[in-house]
């Protein structure tokens, strides 16, 4: 069964984005190498509620849960992690597929 991973993030103006965009340079190819497959990863973003406004929108389908476990488990990713940490109001959910 298909996993998806999905993310809005909310950039912090204060904090700037060096640090977030060198993140999302370095995890397109760990999330690759885990199976991972970028169904959406934008800016363009039509909000449709007043209360939700990400900047950015991040989804990802991976072919089955352990694959994206061991992806954001891995060390590849946890030596990045900090990056979005840092710089963004990141919020994130997994959901299986049908």
């Amino acid at each position: 069964m298909a996993w998806y991973f999905m993310a809005d993030t909310y950039l912090e103006k204060e904090k700037g984005r060096g640090e977030y965009d060198d993140y999302i340079k370095q995890v397109k190819p760990i999330v690759e190498a885990y199976g991972g497959r970028y169904l959406a990863r934008t800016e363009e973003i039509q909000a449709l509620c007043a209360a939700r406004r990400p900047q950015r929108v991040i989804l990802i389908r991976f072919d089955t849960r352990e694959q994206m476990d061991a992806c954001f488990s891995s060390p590849e990713y946890q030596r990045i992690m900090k990056k979005r940490e840092n710089s963004v109001d990141s919020r994130a959910v997994v959901i299986p597929g049908l």
